[in-house]
């Protein structure tokens, strides 16, 4: 059966899978449409399974929230390449993925791979999406909130950071505050909300660590022991101040702590702030030798 240069784009379309490839599918289905899409996706899957060893190092930190369900989700989705995070078609993926976690609060990326999207399990979304993209797409980690309260998002440099942020007892007028928490979180890393959610065992490690420093320092080789601990209780002020968020200098104004900034407007009950790609290890590869590979590949 002949088949058209129209019937080409038609399958391009559809399967979202390149010219090339479209064109040679075609021709081994003998112009089976149906049967061409068929053997896109097997080879798409082929393709997808072939590249899990390589490392998706790269991606975005999304967010959605359902102001009238009162969910919201943080989500980071990997791929290879700054190219490929950068594009639109990636960011839907992050899109729809992050829906689909608010529409079924799965307890972790294993029970989210057996969810519903787009008419087959997210699992096999990805690997879809993975073989029309070209590179190796992976759902590192989500959190979900669900809340009475209020829940406010922030991403940051197209989704290299993303905060969320649930408040409650909150008063309305106070968004653009909440807002500005958001951002103080982005960009001053906290790990608590205040002092008293130090763990114990975190504190008396942080005094051990500042009495071995003074202990050390020559201008306190005559100071008692008990001068010395006393001294390391005024320093926890600054490690409060480095770690917890209602102590930290408020980033638009530094005469004031955040705490200030908030007053009675709301409390933050908890926060969750992902970097995208912390911990992984990046593949390193030279430019001229990756566009080599992708030329290459289109030959085949």
């Amino acid at each position: 059966m002949a088949f058209t240069a129209k019937d080409v784009m038609t399958l391009r379309d559809k399967s979202g899978a390149g010219m090339l490839d479209c064109k040679k599918a075609l021709t081994d289905a003998d112009g089976d449409m149906e049967k061409a899409a068929e053997l896109l996706r097997e080879r798409g899957v082929a393709k997808a399974v072939k590249k899990e060893g390589r490392i998706a190092a790269e991606g975005v930190v999304g967010a959605f929230v359902c102001g009238k369900c009162g969910v919201g989700v943080l989500l980071e989705i990997n791929c290879e390449s700054d190219f490929v995070s950068r594009g639109e078609k990636f960011h839907g993926i992050v899109d729809a993925v992050a829906k689909v976690i608010a529409q079924n609060k799965p307890a972790d990326v294993e029970a989210l791979n057996a969810c519903e999207l787009e008419g087959t399990t997210v699992k096999d979304y990805i690997i879809n999406q993975t073989a029309v993209i070209g590179e190796k797409i992976s759902i590192r980690r989500f959190e979900i909130y669900e809340t009475a309260g209020k829940i406010e998002t922030y991403i940051h440099m197209g989704g290299k950071v993303g905060v969320m942020v649930e408040a409650v007892d909150f008063k309305e007028g106070a968004e653009e505050t909440l807002h500005d928490v958001a951002l103080q979180i982005a960009a001053s890393k906290p790990y608590y909300i205040t002092r008293d959610d130090v763990p114990a065992s975190v504190l008396a490690k942080e005094k051990e660590i500042m009495l071995i420093q003074m202990q050390n320092d020559p201008k306190n080789a005559k100071k008692p022991a008990n001068i010395l601990e006393k001294i390391v209780e005024g320093k926890l002020g600054k490690f409060y101040e480095d770690n917890c968020l209602m102590e930290q200098p408020f980033v638009k104004d530094d005469s004031q702590k955040v705490m200030q900034v908030i007053g009675n407007k709301f409390k933050v009950a908890r926060f969750a702030r992902f970097e995208m790609g912390e911990g992984l290890e990046k593949k390193s590869e030279n430019l001229q030798d990756e566009v080599a590979k992708q030329i290459e590949s289109m030959k085949k």
